[in-house]
């Protein structure tokens, strides 16, 4: 598992002071409001502070200790941020989703291997789980009545498959 998880990119300044608007690819705000540092890599390397964190629109207005101006929040625009997996606390029934990219689904009654996750994508009533095999993408909704297990330690999620997903025509 990794360690150091992305939290979102810098896309732009705010102001003049250093604030850095944060493209957020975790929870949101609150998920973000538990760390007191990010860093510049999935090494753990650029260690820097996380002052405050709000939100604005659908992004988070962020501010660095080590960040003071504008022309060095500059130097972040396009940049992806980490936090530590030890930082932050999540739902006992929670994943991070680079844990389940790279699970391989699996049929909870007949064992039937489907392919392995490659992505996770959200438009908005759910993740969506693109699983492939052997070349061919199949998009199962994570949703409770397909979703029956994720053990990320084993990299499997156990499903019952919707009528119609996997069958072949």
């Amino acid at each position: 598992m990794k360690q150091y998880l992305e939290i979102g990119k810098v896309n732009n300044t705010h102001a003049l002071k250093g604030e850095l608007k944060l493209e957020m690819w975790c929870d949101g705000i609150d998920f973000l409001k538990q760390l007191n540092s990010v860093y510049l890599d999935e090494k753990g390397s650029g260690k820097l502070t996380l002052v405050s964190a709000r939100p604005q629109k659908n992004i988070a207005i962020i501010k660095l200790a080590e960040i003071n101006t504008v022309e060095e929040a500059e130097k972040l625009k396009g940049k992806v941020l980490y936090c530590n997996r030890n930082d932050v606390k999540i739902e006992d029934d929670a994943h991070f989703l680079a844990d389940i990219i790279g699970c391989y689904v699996v049929d909870i009654d007949t064992e039937e291997e489907y392919g392995k996750i490659v992505d996770v994508m959200n438009y908005g009533s759910c993740d969506i789980y693109d699983v492939e095999s052997w070349g061919k993408h199949t998009l199962i909704p994570a949703i409770p009545e397909v979703i029956k297990e994720i053990n990320t330690e084993y990299q499997v999620v156990r499903i019952k498959p919707m009528k119609g997903l996997f069958d072949e025509n």
